[in-house]
């Protein structure tokens, strides 16, 4: 643990630095380019002009958005692999976003499309830790207990489930569809600052606690029979991991909608780089994400000037990584 305390601080420092020169030059890629030195200018020195409007009420709203999602599923992709001790657990893959996204839709049915996010981002919370009880409970049957296969087969039967039901709800509702069609695959376009804004406090709380109680993950990742010979109570410490993950994927759930594969690679990018010590994971993961995130969301409009929902750019790059995960991790054995 001593050795990765002393090394992680040089790659977060070069994921920060990544961060801020990407979220500069994402600020200047669309239908209008701006340069990067005039994107930095309009921020420090915001002026009339056309530059001014479209980096402060369009782009900047969509990088915050991108930051602050990734950095909160990566975090909480991280605190469910150690809470569960489980290399496959991921608030997409076991559930917890089609929780989160089945409630939106529902209030947004009976509310109308106008709901404001303030109260979307509670209906994501309690849908977020509805699936997270019935995935553990699902997954928990049985002798064996929760290991790591049935958790994440039960966390595919459960997100199937609920995402087949949000799916039937939009095909009967058409008005709700138009209203939500791209938040369904996980897009940032159109965020407003101050949805954004709405949604921050409560994942910078997640993010407070979870930095807070990054010795107790680190404790929990170790298997139950050793979290109990250090004195903690592994019970306890689940039920506060899962508050912390609902805050955080619930509260990015409202912004983006259901992304997924963000909690899976980046903490194991980070865990290969840095050790199994969750008093560098976490800090790593947080940037790592935000990075992934608005890299996903940027470079299909860089490249090919396609505006690509991030949750399709997301599955591209997760799905065969949890496949190599899913090969490595789980022999004939498990």
């Amino acid at each position: 643990m001593s050795r990765s305390r002393t090394i992680w601080h040089l790659p977060a420092l070069c994921l920060c630095l990544c961060l801020v020169g990407v979220s500069l030059w994402a600020m200047g890629v669309g239908a209008a380019p701006i340069p990067m030195w005039t994107v930095a200018e309009t921020l420090l020195d915001p002026s009339d002009t056309r530059e001014t409007l479209i980096v402060w009420t369009v782009r900047l709203p969509r990088v915050l958005a991108a930051i602050t999602v990734g950095g909160a599923l990566a975090v909480a992709g991280a605190i469910m692999q150690a809470a569960t001790n489980n290399p496959l657990a991921d608030p997409g893959l076991l559930g917890v976003n089609a929780g989160a996204a089945f409630a939106v839709v529902v209030l947004i049915v009976v509310l109308g499309p106008n709901a404001g996010i303030g109260v979307l981002v509670w209906a994501a919370f309690g849908g977020a830790a509805v699936a997270a009880v019935l995935v553990y409970g699902l997954g928990a049957m049985g002798r064996s207990g929760p290991t790591p296969i049935k958790l994440v087969l039960a966390g595919v039967v459960i997100g199937t489930f609920l995402a087949v039901l949000t799916m039937s709800i939009l095909v009967v509702d058409g008005k709700t569809l138009d209203t939500v069609r791209l938040w369904t695959a996980g897009s940032l376009r159109g965020r407003v600052l101050s949805d954004v804004l709405l949604v921050v406090p409560y994942i910078a709380l997640g993010l407070i606690l979870a930095m807070m109680f990054r010795d107790q993950f680190t404790s929990l990742s170790l298997g139950t029979d050793v979290a109990q010979g250090l004195g903690q109570n592994p019970a306890l410490w689940r039920a506060v991991s899962a508050g912390i993950v609902v805050l955080l994927a619930g509260g990015s759930v409202a912004i983006a909608g259901p992304l997924g594969f963000v909690g899976l690679v980046v903490p194991h990018m980070a865990r290969l780089t840095i050790g199994a010590d969750y008093r560098s994971i976490l800090p790593l993961a947080l940037v790592g994400g935000g990075l992934l995130t608005l890299l996903a969301d940027v470079l299909p409009r860089a490249l090919w000037g396609n505006d690509v929902p991030v949750g399709i750019s997301l599955a591209l790059v997760g799905a065969p990584f949890f496949i190599w995960l899913a090969r490595r991790n789980l022999g004939p054995a498990s």
